[in-house]
This record gives C-alpha cells, structure tokens and sequence, in this order.
C-alpha cells in the first residue's frame, strides 16, 4: 500500500470519526428534547394560581413562526444544493437567507415570551408555564447557536472555498438545522395545539 493511500485511509476515518461524533450529539439532544416534552406532558395542567395557556397562545403568530423556519429548512436545503454544484457565492447567498428567516423566529419568539411575562405569565408562576418557557427557550436557543454555525460556515466558505472538508461541516449543520425543524413541529403539535384546542 503506497504513502498516498494509506494517508487517503486516514483522511476518511477522519470523516467517519467526526461524522460519529455528530451523531451522538444529535442522540444527546434529541434525548435531551425528548425529557422536555415529556416534562411538559406532565407539567402542563399543572397551573397552581396562574394562567393556563390557553389566554395567550394565539395560533396565528405560531403559525407564522411554524413558516418561518420552515422556510429556513427549505433554504438550507437550496445552500446544500448549491455547494454540492460548486457555487460558493449561491451558497453563502442561501445561508445568508436561512440567517434572515432564523431571526425573525426568534425575533416572534422573543416577542411571545415578553408579552407572556409582561402580562404575568412568566416561567415562575406555575409548573405548566416552567415547564412552557424551558422547552420552548431551549429550542430557540438552539436555533440561535445553528444560526453562529451558519455565520461560521459562511465564513469559511469564504475564505476555504468549498472543500471537502467545508462540505462535511456544512453537511452536518445541515442535519441539525432540519433536526431543529422536527423539534418544532413536535412543540407545535405538543404544546400549541392542544394548549389552543
């Protein structure tokens, strides 16, 4: 076996290697999201002398939130597309895109929170509302963090181009970023329709 191909070996069990990591990330936090709905489940009647939920979900702004990100996935996806064509300025333009739709998430997010606590709802007068603002606010700060990634990503594509490597990063943040999608949809189905049915 020649020099070259024993390094060509190594490279790819690099890959491999890292590509294993990332998926037991993703187990832990899928894990992690998994114990949070299921402390929402048995949390939510749970109001004590407090509001429950139904006062101030208002289906509309979670539907726009709901569209937002899942725009943003659609986005991505058309950043995978055109990295695996070669197109680092189409590239870095759709990330740039799934950034702008990330914000406005959180930016609905954030004004959902704050006009909960503004009106006495906040995560400290009921086990139910914890329960609400903790899964909720773990998932938008992990949309917030996916969003750093993709800032990082853009500026290595910028400054590496897309190689193989670049291309395995954005490979992988691809997968959380549409993991994020799924969680969403879970909190939408788990949280906000029955909170509003």
């Amino acid at each position: 076996m020649s020099v070259a191909e024993t390094g060509a070996q190594a490279h790819h069990k690099e890959f491999q290697d890292r590509e294993f990591g990332f998926w037991l990330y993703l187990m832990t936090d899928a894990i992690i999201f998994s114990l949070l709905f299921a402390t929402y489940v048995v949390m939510s009647p749970n109001i004590a002398s407090g509001p429950d939920t139904k006062s101030f979900f208002d289906l509309t702004h979670t539907a726009g939130e709901t569209l937002l990100l899942l725009f943003s996935s659609v986005t991505f996806g058309f950043a995978t597309l055109a990295a695996m064509a070669g197109h680092n300025s189409r590239t870095v333009l759709w990330l740039l895109v799934t950034i702008v739709l990330g914000l406005g998430f959180v930016a609905m997010e954030l004004t959902e929170f704050i006009g909960m606590i503004d009106a006495g709802a906040g995560p400290d007068v009921s086990g139910s509302l914890s329960a609400f603002f903790t899964l909720v606010g773990t998932h938008g700060l992990h949309v917030s963090l996916g969003m750093v990634g993709i800032c990082v990503m853009i500026g290595q594509i910028l400054t590496k181009g897309l190689t193989t490597p670049v291309m395995s990063r954005l490979m992988r943040l691809g997968l959380f970023w549409h993991f994020l999608d799924i969680v969403w949809i879970g909190i939408f189905s788990v949280v906000y329709l029955p909170g509003i049915l």
